[in-house]
């Protein structure tokens, strides 16, 4: 009888645990990285490097504890635009100035070293007078559809959890930012997601909140432990829905 309960109780939980679509997936499957921003010059009396930072961290430290890393290039003085610098600009991005790579280069770097199977970058938008989030992915990608489907469903999480505005979807190169391209596609586009430049099938980038609409709540800590909870979770739940 004692064997028989044990081996009920071990079915019971095996059953539980698989038809738990947040349960963590194998660490030794999939590898994701996280990239905050690294940009301390936006907003006004608002330091988004620190805000995304402590998104990712909050993710980062959320259960379940994946395989997964950070790459961020603040502080970082041998690289030039380690603590400023747009996504969507030549000179902060690709180009090499006085011999230094940019803090976004590093960063892409770093992360294809890891070979991610998902990259998050985050971000904080600006001058959009909107209490909202937007969800960004590469145009002309070949994982279009999972790409648009894995942003739609984090933005929609943390909309729900937060009360920001879901702005749905966008293609990196609806932005009209700038002067970086994709050199397949010739289409403006940030540097984070271009796959000529990061090996991760499945990339995307959130703009989570406006840095002056959203300063307060962006810059209160216990709100950006619950984004970063709510990304975990969701990212989690697509990722074993993935294996």
């Amino acid at each position: 009888m004692p064997v028989f309960i044990s081996r009920s109780w071990l079915i019971l939980i095996l059953v539980t645990l698989s038809c738990n679509r947040y349960h963590a997936v194998s660490k030794t499957e999939k590898v994701v990285v996280w990239q905050p921003s690294h940009q301390t010059d936006t907003g006004i009396d608002f330091n988004e490097a620190l805000v995304s930072n402590g998104i990712a961290e909050a993710a980062m430290n959320a259960n379940p504890h994946l395989k997964e890393y950070k790459v961020w290039s603040l502080g970082k003085e041998e690289y030039h635009h380690s603590n400023s610098g747009s996504n969507t600009k030549i000179e902060h991005t690709s180009a090499v100035v006085d011999g230094k790579i940019s803090g976004y280069a590093y960063e892409l770097r770093e992360s294809n070293r890891l070979h991610p199977y998902v990259f998050i970058a985050l971000h904080n938008n600006g001058g959009t007078k909107r209490h909202a989030i937007w969800g960004y992915i590469h145009y002309g990608d070949q994982y279009d559809s999972a790409n648009r489907n894995l942003a739609a469903r984090l933005i929609e999480a943390v909309s729900l959890a937060t009360g920001l505005e879901n702005r749905g979807v966008l293609y990196d190169s609806t932005t009209g930012r700038n002067d970086y391209r994709c050199k397949t596609t010739g289409k403006l586009a940030f540097y984070s997601l271009d796959e000529n430049v990061n090996n991760a099938p499945y990339r995307v980038l959130l703009e989570i909140g406006d840095n002056a609409v959203s300063r307060d709540f962006l810059t209160n800590p216990e709100n950006q432990k619950r984004i970063g909870e709510v990304l975990k979770k969701e990212v989690t739940a697509w990722l074993r829905e993935k294996s």
